[in-house]
This record gives structure tokens, sequence and C-alpha cells, in this order.
């Protein structure tokens, strides 16, 4: 498996805590911040690599 998705979904499940219904958001955050250097703030639009979102929720719901 690829060592950037690994490492990404963990940050998002370490992230999202006990509240496991988060992680679609989560994820879309960590995503966030490795393709663009910060988390987003509340009216952040800027994209995010969608296939790259879907490897990295993909992830952490299998490692949950």
């Amino acid at each position: 498996m690829d060592p950037l998705i690994q490492k990404l979904s963990k940050k998002a499940i370490d992230l999202s805590g006990e509240s496991k219904k988060e992680l679609e958001r989560t994820c879309w955050m960590i995503v966030h911040e490795y393709k663009h250097g910060a988390m987003p703030t509340e009216y952040d639009i800027r994209e995010i690599d969608e296939e790259l979102y879907l490897e990295v929720l993909k992830t952490a719901k299998e490692n949950i």
C-alpha cells in the first residue's frame, strides 16, 4: 500500500478521535492540508485531489 495514503489516513483517524462519523470531513481536511500546506479555514474552497481523498477515506475506514 502507498505509504502516503497510510500516513494521511492514520492522521485522519487520529484527528477524528472518538467521532468516527466525522471521518469524511477529517479526511478532506487532511488531504487539503497535504495539498495546500495548511488546514482549511471556514471559508476555504480550494480544490483537493479527489482521487487522493477517496483513497485516504477508504483506507481510514478499513483501519478503524
